[in-house]
């Protein structure tokens, strides 16, 4: 009897482009004798597959089960076909002109077979600095457009060489159809820029490091200023050079073993640091290989894994030598990428290590945390996720674009859809907004995307803020085409909120969520931060709670010199001002007859019930941190040294909790009285902590029963601070609360427009509900 086939045809959705799918399907129907295609479009990959119906079904279960590593199917649809009785399989050419777009991958570190073959000296791709294959290498830096092939990359002028090419069209290569491949003959190539004259760029840039000198490298996704780590001078310089007196550096090693010379690396940390994505995971320092300049008065130390060849190539002269590697700029600008930018660093860096390989869009080095659970707790998403959307289950069909925060800036691009599923696109790490590079880099970061996704903005969502300079770019926006757009100003908090619920998938769920942070415009036009909002629709909530307010004396001047606040504190306290307290040490004489007099009347006074702020004011009342050069510094300190502290050697008065109104005066009282008894300040730090637990499970308490909740989410930058987060987290579900915190996107503003976003996109829905029975309401910010 005939054997009879059967022939499938799979419409296969996600990431699915530069990842070695088509190659992945190939070598499938090859192992199981199968014939057909399969080729991209803009949209999908597209493939048949025909042969005995075992055989078929054991291959779609393969596709489906096993794709390329860094593969993600959102969607596979399979149907029958009729077959055609053709023997072999093919590779056809993508085809453009589909509507549909596919997701575009992210960068992703060097993998072990090439990294092999690189250090190889008989492999024909020794030391070669751009070895690449379908599984590693960059992808959303280089990509010009979709469909990915070569022509469609800043690879396309670089024509492959006769072996290369062989290597691209032989399905049973790792490199079979590869666009990034290439080799020493036709790949790019290094160069360098410095007082040394050598045929051997990597040679030149590890004798400049090793010499303590200061090298700006070209990497993936911009340049990065690097220097040894374990030399004071040498980071010290870099600090003066770069206007940057504390912020914390990043240090990158070779590989684990080198992280573990330096840090304490668990099992989460050495999980995420070896990943594709190959974050800075912030880990535990300990020894004394690194330079204390690199992260002063901290006791966590940024590290990162060498991630692409050159880098590599760079540590396999250096060995054990760590380097500062931080992003090339200034202050808040963004990442310096173009070649013709390199003025934008000049008297930065002693010399450069460049490449000819163009890089299309800028991206910053991700940040994570590992939290208690040792889950990840994203800081700062960028390189290796970015712009991977998160899949939210929003209502509407409108092109939502969310400019986001000010700081940390990153936008968010949500996709219109009929089905109740969205794909909501986050750029990568942008900046400071009020810096005009990052303005321009934002814009052109936008058209990108748009571009990539085909997808326009039809609805533009933004923070209420007044004076955000991502607000004001908003307005700019909807008005600058050829058709106005809608403006919607989302309170700050409730998209920290919503940017929670989204990531979760719960935004049906109703949600206590407390919403910490530095600062957030409020409705009644004060400055928020210590939140706690009640949220039963994503368009709406309650503010069911926050922090008793306080004054914030000169403004934006006290979020600089905490000493400010903490004397408002003092005050309010009724604690007298004297010389054994450290802000008024630091505030000075001409100080404190200023704040006398500028206090009590409310003079140049802004209100908040920021807990950032309140942090900060702690930080300043231990003698922590009493001028700030960064954001967060005076709260990372505070928490450091709590770190540090005995959890039962002094415990301080509670705060005055009614309802969901946390006030903190007890508190401040209590750790004025201890630092003039001589109490350890990291004694008084985790006590400090350990209040502001129990007053906020308290407060969340009353307010989660009074509205019948029972989940609590916890939000905004505050809790980066894991002492926080984990208290909360242990506290609250012993009382039975279940508790959401973030995972994929960013707790800090970082995340921000994902909740604008989505807030955005159900307020426009409600309208055109409303709309369609004839009960449309103006419409009006989200407060």
């Amino acid at each position: 009897m005939a054997r009879v086939n059967v022939r499938v045809r799979l419409d296969i959705n996600g990431v699915v482009q530069g990842v070695g799918f088509r190659p992945a399907v190939a070598r499938i129907a090859a192992d199981h004798r199968l014939s057909g295609w399969v080729y991209n479009d803009a949209g999908a990959v597209h493939c048949e597959l025909e042969g005995p119906a075992e055989a078929v079904e054991a291959a779609v279960a393969a596709v489906r089960d096993t794709p390329p590593p860094m593969a993600r199917i959102d969607a596979l649809h399979s149907s029958t076909v009729p077959p055609r009785g053709v023997s072999g399989f093919e590779i056809i050419d993508s085809k453009a002109d589909d509507a549909g777009r596919t997701l575009v991958p992210p960068d992703i570190a060097i993998c072990a077979d090439c990294l092999q073959e690189m250090r190889d000296p008989g492999n024909r791709r020794h030391r070669h600095p751009f070895i690449t294959c379908t599984n590693c290498g960059p992808r959303y830096t280089v990509i010009t457009d979709l469909p990915y092939d070569r022509p469609a990359t800043t690879m396309a002028g670089f024509p492959m060489c006769p072996p290369c090419s062989a290597e691209y069209s032989d399905p049973v290569d790792r490199r079979y159809h590869a666009q990034t491949i290439g080799c020493g003959d036709c790949g790019p190539r290094l160069s360098w820029l410095g007082p040394a004259q050598t045929d051997d760029p990597v040679e030149a840039a590890t004798d400049a490091l090793r010499a303590s000198r200061i090298v700006a490298i070209k990497g993936i996704g911009g340049y990065h200023l690097a220097c040894r780590a374990d030399d004071d001078a040498a980071v010290a310089l870099l600090r003066s050079r770069k206007s940057r007196p504390a912020k914390p550096f990043a240090v990158m090693v070779a590989d684990l073993d080198a992280a573990r010379a330096v840090a304490e690396i668990g099992r989460a940390a050495a999980a995420a640091l070896t990943s594709p994505a190959a974050p800075i995971v912030l880990v535990p320092r300990r020894g004394a290989v690194v330079s204390d300049g690199v992260a002063p008065g901290l006791t966590d130390l940024g590290v990162m894994l060498a991630y692409s060849p050159v880098h590599h190539l760079l540590f396999d002269l250096l060995g054990a030598i760590p380097l500062v590697m931080t992003s090339a700029n200034r202050g808040g600008s963004p990442i310096v990428f173009r070649d013709e930018d390199l003025m934008w660093i000049d008297g930065l860096a002693d010399a450069v290590l460049t490449h000819d390989r163009p890089i299309h869009v800028p991206c910053e080095d991700s940040v994570i945390a590992i939290d208690d659970e040792g889950g990840q707790l994203p800081l700062r998403r960028s390189r290796g996720y970015a712009p991977l959307p998160v899949s939210v289950e929003a209502a509407g069909s409108e092109v939502v674009l969310a400019t986001g925060g000010d700081l940390k800036t990153a936008f968010c691009l949500m996709a219109g859809s009929a089905g109740g599923r969205r794909h909501a696109h986050l750029s990568s790490h942008l900046g400071d907004m009020a810096d005009p590079r990052t303005q321009s880099c934002f814009g052109s970061a936008l058209d990108h995307l748009s571009f990539m996704t085909g997808q326009h903005p039809e609805v533009i969502a933004c923070d209420m803020h007044p004076r955000y300079a991502t607000t004001a770019w908003a307005h700019r926006a909807a008005t600058g085409g050829p058709a106005a757009k809608p403006v919607l100003e989302i309170q700050h908090h409730h998209a920290h909120a919503v940017s929670l619920l989204a990531e979760h998938r719960r935004l049906g769920t109703p949600v206590l969520a407390v919403a910490y942070d530095g600062t957030g415009y409020g409705t009644d036009g004060t400055i928020w931060g210590g939140e706690l909002l009640a949220i039963t629709e994503p368009s709406e909530f309650v503010r069911a709670g926050h922090l008793a307010p306080f004054a914030l004396p000169g403004g934006d001047g006290a979020v600089r010199q905490p000493a400010r606040i903490a004397l408002d504190m003092l005050m309010r306290a009724g604690v007298e001002w004297t010389s054994d307290l450290p802000p008024v040490v630091a505030v000075g004489d001409t100080g404190l007859h200023v704040l006398a007099q500028q206090i009590p009347r409310g003079l140049g006074c802004v209100t908040t019930t920021s807990m950032g702020r309140l942090f900060d004011a702690v930080a300043s009342l231990l003698g922590v941190c009493q001028q700030v050069s960064y954001e967060g510094q005076a709260a990372i300190e505070l928490e450091q040294l709590a770190r540090r502290g005995h959890p039962l050697r002094w415990e301080p008065a509670d705060f005055a909790v009614s309802g969901g109104v946390m006030d903190p005066v007890p508190v401040i009282a209590a750790l004025a009285a201890g630092v003039r008894a001589g109490v350890d300040p990291a004694d008084l730090a985790a006590g400090f902590h350990r209040a502001v637990i129990r007053a906020t499970v308290q407060a969340a308490r009353h307010c989660a029963e009074s509205a019948g909740i029972g989940v609590v989410g916890l939000t905004g930058g505050v809790f980066a601070n894991r002492i926080l987060l984990q208290g909360l987290r242990e506290s609250l579900t012993k009382s039975g609360i279940e508790v959401l915190s973030h995972r994929i996107v960013s707790c800090n503003d970082g995340g921000l427009a994902l909740g604008q976003a989505t807030i955005a996109a159900a307020l426009r829905s409600a309208v055109t509900a409303e709309e369609r029975t004839g009960t449309c309401a103006s419409e009006s910010p989200a407060r």
